[in-house]
């Protein structure tokens, strides 16, 4: 009897689970079935929706196997805030809500992120606290924010001041690192602390504005090594080879956010609106007919160069949201709008389902490391292009959102 009464709770148990995970998956499949993609939509709601049809949690996006503190995760994520903002469509924030919880545990300690392992990329994805932080008042968010926010406080610098773009890249300051680290610093400094830190902000800005911007060109090359001793670097001024669009874009993005948590009457906000507005009159000078921009934006005619989606978003981003803010003359509206229709013509598709996709985007490039990275031409027209990568998405969402198209 007893035996027959255990092997019939064995039956029971397995049966439970296997109509649990049954379940589940219906469940997930049912989110990913739920996700109309109408084409009425605008081009925000249908690449959002399209993401989330591919990957119901957003640690997946990119084909991670396992949870990764990611931040062009992070970028895509700030962007579905921007949209529930604007929709109030819950199932944007529990998107952002269910990648910050995957990290952060109750007491606020964020899975996966080493504070000694200095990188301004680790602090991207921490943006998406702030706002988690407003609309809960859980504890656990502000404390993940002070972690990151720490993190600044014996960050390696150079002489100068500036910080690393790595730990594992002495001396160097990249463009990326400008994005990944001050809008995140600024915000932090005017919303908890008493806005001392913004001169430290500023000089970030002034720093790369010094010894990265190419007077022939009016634009900036991808990094700065102030030792000068990377094999890269011109052993004159330290400059990386080359000018890399999704660097500017990353550099036009830092500045326009940034500039969000400066007060009008702080003496540094004017010197970074008109480094704003210089930006903006160099890019438009390289903007393609189709309203695109290439690779290597001051090199169009070379042989391999090619029209990138992810740097040609970030430009209408920067722009459009420049215009919006006031930073920026109305003018400029117009070039955000032939670069959106640009992508819109040329490099997003729809297929049968309705998901929309965006193609020619690099996957990745940088300066450096192992295998070596040299900065050439070549080295960034080798780097992989690919369909639906994360900085490709973020960067669309973005400037879909901030048109409002």
């Amino acid at each position: 009897m007893k035996r027959s009464f255990l092997k019939f709770n064995f039956y029971v148990s397995i049966i439970v689970l296997l109509i649990f995970g049954y379940g589940k998956a219906m469940a997930q499949g049912n989110i990913q079935n739920a996700l109309s993609i109408s084409e009425q939509l605008k081009w925000s709601e249908r690449m959002a929706l399209s993401i989330m049809k591919r990957n119901p949690e957003a640690w997946r996006i990119d084909g991670h196997e396992a949870p990764k503190w990611d931040y062009k995760i992070g970028m895509i994520l700030l962007a579905y805030q921007r949209l529930y903002n604007k929709t109030n469509d819950i199932k944007y924030y529990d998107y952002v809500k269910g990648y910050a919880d995957t990290f952060v545990e109750n007491d606020g300690t964020i899975k996966k992120f080493d504070p000694k392992n200095h990188s301004l990329d680790n602090i991207n994805a921490g943006k998406i606290f702030f706002d988690l932080y407003d609309n809960t008042k859980d504890v656990k968010y502000l404390t993940a924010l002070k972690t990151l926010r720490n993190n600044f406080n014996d960050y390696p610098r150079t002489s100068s001041g500036g910080f690393w773009h790595k730990k594992i890249y002495p001396n160097q300051m990249w463009l990326d690192g400008l994005y990944m680290g001050e809008p995140f610093y600024a915000r932090y400094n005017a919303e908890f602390e008493n806005e001392d830190k913004l001169n430290d902000v500023a000089l970030q800005f002034e720093l790369l504005n010094k010894h990265s911007f190419d007077k022939k060109t009016k634009l900036y090359f991808h990094a700065w090594d102030e030792s000068k001793q990377m094999p890269w670097a011109n052993k004159e001024t330290g400059t990386a080879p080359n000018i890399w669009l999704r660097a500017l874009g990353w550099y036009g993005m830092a500045l326009v956010d940034a500039l969000d948590y400066f007060p009008k009457d702080h003496p540094k906000r004017n010197e970074l609106i008109g480094y704003l507005n210089e930006l903006a009159l160099a890019v438009t000078k390289y903007q393609d007919q189709s309203g695109l921009w290439y690779q290597i934006p001051n090199l169009k005619n070379k042989k391999g160069n090619y029209l990138e989606s992810s740097g040609s978003s970030m430009l209408v981003y920067f722009l459009s949201k420049g215009v919006h803010k006031g930073y920026l003359p109305a003018k400029f509206e117009k070039v955000a709008e032939k670069g959106f229709n640009g992508l819109i013509n040329s490099l997003i598709s729809v297929d049968k389902d309705g998901e929309i996709h965006i193609a020619q985007v690099c996957q990745s490039a940088g300066l450096g490391g192992d295998p070596y990275r040299d900065g050439s031409f070549e080295y960034y027209m080798n780097e992989k292009i690919v369909t639906d990568n994360s900085h490709g998405l973020g960067a669309f969402l973005l400037a879909a959102i901030e048109l409002d198209k």
